[in-house]
């Protein structure tokens, strides 16, 4: 067959047949690759949890684009759309930029999902995809809607891509915008995803000293390992007695047997596993969504946390009672059994200058039961972080996180508590059972750390108005000690409803008073010591110095709330360097007016979450890096409610891992954004479990 006279082919001889057949051939398959990579055919990333995955975390991502998220202009994606690149993403699949959208119903009645949907995979976009799904649409879904799977052939479980894509349709809840970076809703205006000004979040490293050491071996071994390791999801749960209730670094059975004593409370304390669990921890049974707030101050769902023995231990001080289907709080407590808003007004009565939410804004509550003393404090605009122990009481602090209030597990024991120094208003204890008097003060000492200087102790225990031989032994011991640490004991009273009594101690803002004392007991902190250091450090019985300078830090009490919240700290100077490398003052109001603006444009209004559903929220920041991240987000997964979201905010590649591994535990992806080289993930947790327990999870209870 001939294929006609072509002019830039005369140049060939006529008896060359040989060169004639091959060029043919080489035409013919350069035409069946030019229609291969024009169709329009979508092929789905299978994400299953057997899926190998390669880790490329030691790679550094191209800085090619390094402009910010926030700076996006609304032509990128079409220019990047136009150019019809093809490239392979890091998921092995070969994709052509412009292969496929398929573009969104308007009509579809769901006003609240933004953009357009897109199937992408592309890997080199300024402007890549948004999805997003509202809290309406989720809930409307059943528990394991979010992936399809099937089992091919090879008894492989991948998603069910037999299923078609219709033209003008979306398809798992994607939508993607490129009106510079800008939504439109129902009534024509703009929301923002990134509002302009997103800055890069370079920090500077020295922050956190006692965290460098750990963070710089870990980085170090995941160095030594392969490039190409692989890594296989397949998830089974937590072989463990605690069930749901499971806290690997507090359930180290093994661990917590090595101990040569308890009597410092050490058994309380953290002994993480040596190895992370990568198991999941399973839900409890009849879960339901939590009671919003206020309401929740009030009650929970007993299924959500059902623990009993508290009720019996401390219901006659009306702590917590069962009520049907719920567990319901009466605000009080051992020392205020008739409300906590009532002893909070005694308090305040007792000493005027502690001036709740003026004054005093941020308090720690030591050994907060439920947490009902924080819990009203909110009426007073206070903050209050509480914590106690997991001891014997069981879910004291689950039952506070369950209402609504801010608490976490911790014990005064051997080491400090994870609080950097003089950041503390006041700190309360009502009967926290903490032996305060003995071993030189060790454990005062370690509040006088996280005290303000001229903060207030609120201490309220038998000892203060009890005249029993016991009490009156351990106040004299109080009273004597205190007087060595330079506390002044401004008020004491007893209070004539709950029939208890309260003292109240200041700790002195000068130096005067350490430098005038004939005996150094408690002594001074050597200069080396960081009263900031908390990480994993021991407690020691000494006393730090007092800031003398007025250009430092504490030397002046902190201004009234709620200016105190956007005026910048007078002990941030010039020349100190922020976390975003500015001068320190410069960089707390940029970094103040950014997260305000984010939060305010993008997390608020930008993501389609109804924050109304939401109470608890972790904010973390990774500053040194080095961990493991499947057993972060297996962490993720442990603490975070079902229904609950994952909001993550970094580079593409990390993002993409994320990712990864959250679609293997079924999680819902809602929002994906990004602009090289950061991104923007927002996840939501299903109530998906495996049904493979774990041989043997070891070293836990």
């Amino acid at each position: 067959m001939a294929i006609g006279k072509i002019p830039w082919m005369e140049r060939f001889s006529a008896s060359s047949t040989c060169t004639r057949v091959t060029f043919m051939l080489f035409v013919s398959f350069s035409l069946v690759g030019v229609w291969m990579f024009s169709s329009s055919t979508v092929v789905p990333l299978v994400i299953s949890p057997q899926e190998a995955i390669k880790s490329e975390s030691k790679k550094q991502l191209s800085q090619s684009d390094s402009r910010p998220l926030e700076d996006g202009s609304g032509n990128a994606f079409t220019q990047s759309y136009n150019r019809g690149e093809t490239r392979s993403d890091k998921f092995g699949v070969a994709n052509s930029e412009g292969s496929k959208i398929n573009v969104g119903d308007q009509s579809d009645g769901q006003d609240n999902v933004i953009g357009e949907n897109v199937v992408w995979n592309a890997s080199h976009m300024e402007d890549k995809i948004i999805g997003h799904k509202s809290d309406d649409d989720l809930n409307n879904q059943e528990p394991n809607s979010s992936v399809n799977i099937n089992d091919n052939a090879n008894g492989e479980k991948q998603e069910n891509d037999k299923k078609k894509i219709k033209p003008g349709k979306y398809n798992d809840g994607y939508r993607m915008h490129s009106d510079k970076d800008n939504v439109r809703t129902k009534d024509g205006t703009k929301e923002e995803v990134f509002p302009n000004g997103f800055q890069l979040e370079h920090t500077q490293v020295g922050a956190w000293s006692t965290q460098d050491t750990e963070s710089r071996n870990e980085k170090e071994l995941q160095a030594s390992s392969s490039m190409d390791e692989v890594i296989k999801f397949n998830w089974k749960l937590c072989n463990v007695t605690a069930e749901a209730d499971y806290i690997p670094c507090l359930d180290n059975d093994e661990a917590i047997k090595r101990l040569t004593t308890t009597k410092h409370y050490e058994h309380r304390e953290r002994h993480c596993p040596e190895k992370s669990p990568t198991c999941l921890v399973p839900l409890p049974n009849g879960y339901r969504r939590p009671i919003k707030w206020p309401n929740s101050r009030e009650k929970i769902w007993y299924r959500n946390v059902p623990h009993t023995k508290l009720v019996e231990m401390k219901g006659h001080q009306n702590w917590v009672k069962v009520s049907g289907e719920y567990l319901t709080f009466p605000g009080g407590g051992t020392q205020f059994k008739f409300g906590a808003s009532h002893y909070i007004d005694v308090i305040q009565k007792s000493l005027p200058d502690i001036a709740w939410g003026n004054q005093s804004r941020v308090v720690l509550d030591v050994g907060c039961g439920v947490a009902s003393f924080g819990g009203y404090q909110f009426d007073k605009d206070v903050l209050t972080m509480s914590f106690a122990p997991k001891d014997e009481h069981e879910a004291q602090v689950q039952f506070a996180i369950e209402r609504g209030i801010p608490a976490v597990l911790a014990v005064m024991g051997t080491k400090r508590l994870p609080f950097p120094g003089m950041v503390f208003d006041v700190i309360h204890c009502a009967r926290c059972r903490v032996p305060w008097h003995i071993e030189g003060g060790m454990l005062l000492l370690e509040l006088n750390r996280l005290l303000r200087p001229g903060g207030f102790f609120v201490w309220s225990a038998t000892p203060v108005y009890r005249m029993t031989e016991e009490d009156i032994g351990i106040w004299k011991a109080m009273s004597k000690l205190t007087k060595m640490m330079c506390w002044k004991m401004v008020s004491k009273m007893k209070d004539s409803v709950n029939k208890v009594g309260l003292v109240i101690f200041r700790k002195p803002s000068k130096n005067e008073c350490y430098d005038q004392r004939a005996v150094n007991t408690p002594p001074l902190c050597q200069e080396s010591d960081d009263m900031n250091a908390s990480w994993n450090v021991s407690l020691v019985a000494c006393m730090h110095r007092l800031p003398g300078d007025p250009v430092l830090r504490g030397f002046h009490w902190p201004a009234k709330w709620p200016s105190r919240l956007g005026k910048t700290p007078y002990w941030l100077g010039k020349d100190q360097v922020g976390i975003y490398g500015k001068p320190a003052p410069e960089d707390f109001q940029a970094d103040f007016e950014h997260w305000k603006r984010v939060v305010s444009k993008s997390y608020l209004n930008g993501i389609g979450i109804n924050w109304s559903n939401i109470r608890n929220v972790m904010d973390m920041r990774s500053v040194y890096g080095g961990c493991n991240l499947l057993p972060v987000i297996v962490e993720v997964d442990r603490i975070l409610r079902p229904q609950g979201i994952l909001i993550v905010r970094d580079d593409m590649q990390t993002i993409s891992e994320v990712q990864n591994i959250l679609k293997s535990l079924r999680w819902d992806i809602r929002l994906t954004y990004s602009k090289e080289p950061e991104g923007l993930l927002c996840m939501q947790k299903k109530m998906w479990r495996p049904q493979e327990i774990e041989a043997d999870t070891a070293s836990v209870s």
